[in-house]
């Protein structure tokens, strides 16, 4: 008899039947008495060796991660470890730069790990539209939107990041500034650029603003947040206000303009997106969207977990965000 048989006799998911036979904590009694019962019943005996085995993959949640130097994911990586502690599955950590496909590496590592869900820390719809139906195991994609996709597998956890980004270059807007400069991601290959693009113009449009007085795109990072506020003030851009995408692409610009001569907000006002803790303790103290990366990794790993062992169809959350006024706007 193996743990599926123990499975289909009682009517437990197999994560479930592993984890009282390993005793671990997070188990009903009621489940914990009925398994237990039915392994003496049926005199189950585990072999050594295949619980090893499963433990380093049947057991594991593998989580890719698309982004190597994204703040935001490393905290809701964090999380997710912290929440996954007290269950029988283990984290298997895949990252990717953000220009691969994330999915065809989930297909190829699937076969190779034999995982029983997927966590995709960030992703592109394109990619998913096209490569998963080849994943049959359930699926969680956190800080996108997999709505529109309807794979029944695919749950999704996400800020709106449209409204989010409307919301703050509404508020530079709300605050006098006319020509705002976005430093952001390729919008051609991610989505949430591409959502947070999307609400900038929309911001500005109702305002009669014509478009931002520049786009600079680069990685989520401190570097490329430097190198693309850098690369607007070599081309004479020289916008009054800058929306970041991302809180360290923020910070980085904000570097840029000082060793420019420019003075923050005095000069050029900033407002960065994310809500990371650095942003609180930052000189000046940053303007940003706030999203919580601890609730988008709870909500992540509870969908998935109830995917997995109640078989539950697939959902998509939207978690709520705010606008943190910090002293980086004039």
């Amino acid at each position: 008899m193996t743990i599926k048989d123990l499975a289909r006799e009682t009517g437990y998911s197999v994560g479930t039947v592993s984890r009282v036979l390993n005793n671990h904590p997070n188990v009903s009694e009621k489940a914990r008495r009925e398994i237990t019962a039915a392994v003496e019943r049926f005199g189950f005996e585990r072999n050594e060796n295949a619980r090893i085995l499963k433990q380093r993959h049947n057991e594991g949640i593998l989580v890719l991660v698309k982004g190597r130097k994204n703040e935001l994911f490393a905290l809701i990586l964090e999380r997710l470890q912290q929440v996954f502690a007290s269950t029988g599955y283990s984290l298997l950590m895949e990252y990717f730069d953000e220009n691969d496909n994330e999915v065809r590496h989930a297909v190829r590592l699937c076969g190779e790990k034999k995982p029983q869900g997927l966590l995709f820390l960030g992703g592109n719809c394109a990619n998913f539209q096209a490569d998963f139906n080849k994943i049959s195991i359930p699926a969680v994609l956190v800080t996108d939107d997999a709505s529109k996709l309807e794979f029944p597998t695919l749950s999704s956890v996400t800020t709106d990041d449209t409204a989010a980004a409307d919301c703050a270059v509404s508020y530079l807007i709300a605050c006098g500034h006319r020509s705002i400069g976005i430093i952001g991601g390729d919008f051609q290959i991610s989505d949430t650029s591409r959502m947070r693009l999307t609400g900038s113009l929309a911001a500005m449009k109702r305002s009669g603003i014509v478009g931002p007085a520049a786009y600079e795109s680069g990685w989520y990072s401190y570097e490329d947040g430097y190198a693309c506020m850098e690369r607007m003030l070599r081309n004479g851009n020289e916008p009054t206000a800058i929306f970041a995408m991302s809180d360290v692409q923020a910070i980085g610009a904000i570097r840029a303009l000082r060793e420019a001569g420019k003075r923050v907000p005095e000069d050029v006002s900033v407002c960065g997106f994310d809500g990371l803790l650095i942003s609180r303790y930052f000189l000046p103290r940053l303007t940003t969207i706030c999203q919580s990366g601890e609730e988008l990794a709870e909500r992540s790993a509870r969908l998935l977990l109830d995917m997995i062992e109640k078989h539950s169809p697939a959902r998509h959350i939207t978690v709520p965000f705010r606008l943190s006024k910090g002293e980086s706007v004039k």
